[in-house]
Parts: structure tokens; sequence; C-alpha cells
């Protein structure tokens, strides 16, 4: 990548790729992580590739803005599709890669940030990488705390080559938790080397934005908030509660349920017609600012995304996690290691869900410990420590150096 002169004080560039081919949890954590670090550094611009395709529903702070890919939706067989064009999942992706590239190559990022797939969907991300490691871009990729169980996780990732990846481009692997609570990367055959490159960051913190025009609920206290994160698996965990309220209509809490973007609209409507004759649950579908609905509730009825977790963490409000189990063990590791520290509690979602063990759940969730009763140490250091590795980034990027001296020249 050949480069080109830029006046003084353009700053510095952070480049952001998310594949985000269905769910929230990619695009929120990547856009927590740029608003952390251009609060950070006034000096720094960040642009956020995505195949979101409700990244416009969110507001970016100033030098955050993104570039929106065709999004891709993985069918039950395991294959991609192409999300809205009607043009074939070689060619989308084709296409996804190319903009990526040339967004790369224009922007000319210091550091390229790649969220948890080392070399992005089908490999989309490879070519981008090998452009920018030659240009001296230095390139991190990141991870949640738990990625899936091991022996899942493994053959996966020989089938991608993501351990020549890793070895062969990435500089530094940031991983957004604590190894008291997961080591995602614990039983995959790596070579030495990669150990060397990883950074456990703890958890990113979460603050509650001002916001106004809020469901009438938030101002009803006390209620609990139901999250299945994205909806478009979350129906089961979002029945069990509405049974619940229907099997005991005397729990004292109020109940505010965010369907999720993803959840389909026929499920929603019969969720609905159902809530109606329930006056102390109130549903919307979704709504970005999710931060001071959370904060303002007494507990939480989750499925325990990362996100969902930071928040939890990040308020201290007492939980409830009813962790999924498919297509990725993801939430259930995460859920039971919480548990054993004390964090959260959890409800199996594959026993007998009786509604009455839902209810009653609920109902204690006003003497349920809340997080900050158990002391983790480091927990919620996750934004302050990836703001100090961002910065050590800086300084090792030959991209930065080279920048300066065309400025200078």
């Amino acid at each position: 990548m050949q480069t080109t002169q830029r006046f003084k004080g353009d700053g510095h560039r952070l480049l952001i790729y998310s594949h985000d081919s269905f769910g929230l949890g990619h695009l929120r954590r990547c856009r927590e992580l740029a608003h952390g670090l251009v609060d950070a550094y006034q000096d720094l611009s960040v642009l956020i590739l995505s195949g979101s395709p409700i990244i416009g529903s969110f507001d970016f702070k100033p030098r955050v803005d993104f570039v929106r890919m065709p999004g891709m939706i993985k069918l039950s067989n395991g294959e991609y599709s192409s999300h809205a064009l009607d043009i074939g999942a070689d060619k989308t992706l084709e296409l996804r890669e190319a903009i990526i590239q040339q967004t790369a190559r224009i922007f000319e990022p210091d550091i390229f940030l790649v969220d948890k797939e080392p070399l992005g969907l089908r490999g989309e991300v490879r070519s981008t990488l090998s452009m920018l490691q030659e240009a001296g871009t230095h390139l991190v990729l990141g991870v949640r705390d738990v990625m899936d169980d091991p022996l899942s996780l493994q053959p996966e990732w020989v089938r991608k080559g993501a351990h020549a990846a890793l070895r062969d481009y990435y500089d530094e692997i940031w991983v957004y938790g604590l190894p008291q609570i997961c080591e995602p990367l614990q039983g995959i055959d790596l070579p030495e080397s990669v150990g060397r490159k990883l950074t456990y960051t703890g958890y990113l913190k979460r603050k509650v934005t001002k916001a106004t025009g809020l469901p009438e609920i938030a101002d009803q206290t006390p209620y609990i908030m139901v999250t299945p994160g994205g909806g478009g698996d979350g129906e089961a965990m979002v029945d069990w509660v509405v049974r619940a309220y229907e099997a005991q209509p005397l729990i004292p809490l109020r109940a505010l349920i965010v369907f999720g973007p993803f959840m389909q609209n026929e499920q929603q409507a019969a969720f609905r017609r159902r809530i109606e004759d329930l006056p102390m649950v109130e549903a919307i579908t979704f709504d970005a600012r999710i931060e001071p609905l959370m904060a303002g509730a007494v507990g939480v009825v989750a499925m325990g995304g990362y996100n969902t977790f930071c928040e939890i963490l990040s308020f201290d409000k007492p939980a409830i996690i009813v962790p999924r189990s498919k297509p990725r063990l993801e939430q259930t590791i995460r859920a039971e290691k919480a548990q054993d520290l004390g964090l959260v509690c959890t409800l199996d979602p594959n026993g007998s869900r009786d509604a009455r063990a839902m209810a009653t759940a609920i109902m204690h969730i006003p003497q349920q410990a809340k997080p900050s009763e158990i002391v983790v140490p480091g927990l919620l250091d996750g934004l302050e420590n990836v703001r100090r590795l961002f910065s050590r980034a800086l300084d090792q990027s030959r991209k930065s150096g080279l920048r300066v001296a065309a400025a200078n020249a």
C-alpha cells in the first residue's frame, strides 16, 4: 500500500472490522471500543466496517463513522447467503472483500482491529491483512471472553486457517475478559508464539447515556428488564417469562421485555397478544439506548451474551441468566463460570421451564446479591486497559511513523 502525504494534525486512524452476519453483539462491542478510544485520544478517527443491517439505528460520537458492507446471513445448513441482494453468496463475499480492502487502502489506518474472526467471514479479510502488514499497520485481533467449547472451536479454526493467521499476521490478541471466568483459547492447539501475543483486558465497562422518550415503564419502579439481545433466538426465554406472569399474576415487579430487532414479527405479535392481558408486563421491539433502561431496572433476566453481561456488571444488577447452548456454548460457559463466582444466578433452559420456577426467581431478584458484592480484581478495567494497549500499539505501528515522516517532509 503506497503511503500518501497527509497534512499535519491529520491525527491517528483506527479501522475496526466486524463481520456482523447476525445479531447485535459484534457491532455493540466495536461501537463501545470506538467511543472509549475517541474519548481518550482527541486526534483519533475510527472507522467501523460492518455488515449489520441495523447499524444506522445507533448514534455515533464525533470522529467515529462506519462503512456498511452488504449483509450476509448464516443458513441452518451452515452456509451463507446474501441478506438483501439478489446475488449469490460468492459474489456478495467478493463485493465485501473489495469494500474492505479499498476502504483500508484509502483510510490508511495506524491500527487494524479485527473482531473475533481472525480471517473474517469466509476469509474476506485475508488480503487486507496482508496489504496492511506490508504497510506497517499494527494488526490486532480482539476476542470476547468466551468463544466456544474447545472441542468445537478447534476443528472450526483448523478449517478456517485461523491458527496460521494468528501466527503470521497478528501483532497482538486482546481478550475482553478475565481468565478467572474463561480462557477462550485454552484447549486450542496454537503455536507457542501466539500465546505470547495474548492480553486479558477485563470486561468493557458501560456508562449510562442521557436519553429522552424512553418507555413509560422506565419511570414506574420497580421493574425488571428482560432482554434476549438481538432476539433472533430468544423466543423460548421470553415465553418462559411471560408464562411466569401468566401463572403468578401477583408478581410485585413490573417487567419490561425488549424483544430485539431480529425476533420474527409474527412471534412478537403473538407475545404482544398475551401481554395485553398482563398489566404488570410491557414490551418494546428495540431501543438502541439500552443502557438507561437497564440502569433503571432493579434486576435483569437475560440470555447472557457478552454485551448484556458487561452491562449487568457495569450497572450492578442482580441477574437471572437463561443461556442458550446452540449454535455455540458461549453463553452457557460464561453463565456457569459467572454463577460459580457468585456474579449471577442461572436457570437451565434445557429443563422443564416450569413457569413457577421463573416466577420464584423473579420475585427473589430484590434479595439477590449484586455483582459488586463479589470482589474480582480488574473485572471492569477493560476500556482502561484497551486504551493503554492502544497507546502502545500506536508507538509500535510503523505506519504511524511513515505518516509522520510524510507530513513533515
